[in-house]
């Protein structure tokens, strides 16, 4: 005789309980923490009765955490706790910059978590900073308000990541949507295009003697630190001035711009009114 077992439908007689997990890249960097807490404090304003977690996507930031006696959680631990304590629906809300690698894999670890029986009954992951023309739009007008006030041979250079992911398009892109306001901020990527080394030929063209690096990341974190202003001979810092330039480092990460995390909110605002 054949014996068919069917899973009954998903929580069907749970009382709804929602949630919202932010899930960022992560850091190791104390001080550069001042940045999420930012983040945090904009979305309790914003959700002041939901219950907020944390989980870094890095592995190996969440490695070197552990060995500093900080634990924080992975996507799939956080979101299987949530489940454990009965949210039956999640607003998962990236903190990363653009829709590359690691907002893929949280798409992918959502998936997973959907599909275990007697898990959470709905779970909308909220969109990164940018994904579409408006977000570049809104970003480029709020990071243009907090840059220094330029003089006429000053520019600035925004650090971002970079990707071999195809999403790495949007930091070119972005280098379109500033070069629509100003002829003074370039956009550069520690790990795609375009490199320190084409905007460095930009700024001798544009006349540009003195430039402020500033991070287009979520945090002051490592790459800031290091890869931005560090003190070694491939350091942005250095290349800059034994190149003539005069510069100064601002660290201070878009988690710390309320203008820029605005729109990380409202893209959880969509997420979790989905639910």
């Amino acid at each position: 005789m054949l014996v068919r077992y069917m899973w009954p439908l998903k929580n069907k007689f749970k009382h709804m309980k929602k949630g919202i997990l932010l899930v960022a890249f992560g850091t190791s960097v104390p001080s550069a923490k001042v940045a999420l807490e930012n983040v945090h404090h904009e979305v309790e304003k914003a959700f002041p009765d939901i219950s907020i977690r944390w989980a870094y996507t890095s592995a190996f930031i969440r490695k070197k955490l552990k060995q500093q006696g900080k634990e924080i959680d992975s996507p799939v631990i956080a979101l299987s706790k949530m489940a454990d304590e009965g949210y039956t629906h999640i607003a998962v809300q990236s903190m990363h910059t653009i829709p590359g690698l690691e907002y893929d894999y949280l798409l992918q670890t959502v998936k997973g978590i959907m599909d275990i029986p007697k898990g959470p009954e709905k779970i909308e992951v909220g969109r990164p900073l940018l994904y579409d023309h408006v977000d570049i739009e809104r970003v480029v007008d709020a990071m243009l308000i907090h840059l220094p006030q330029l003089l006429k041979n000053e520019g600035v250079v925004f650090m971002g990541h970079g990707t071999p992911h195809f999403s790495n398009v949007f930091y070119p892109a972005l280098n379109y949507y500033f070069a629509q306001k100003t002829k003074s901020v370039f956009m550069a990527t520690v790990e795609g295009f375009p490199t320190i080394h084409d905007t460095l030929l930009k700024l001798k063209q544009n006349g540009i003697g003195k430039v402020y690096l500033i991070p287009f990341m979520s945090v002051a974190g490592g790459h800031v630190k290091n890869d931005m202003c560090g003190d070694h001979d491939e350091s942005w810092y250095r290349l800059l001035t034994s190149a003539g330039f005069k510069v100064e480092c601002i660290l201070k990460g878009t988690g710390e711009i309320n203008e820029v995390v605005s729109i990380w909110v409202q893209h959880l605002r969509d997420a979790f009114n989905r639910l």
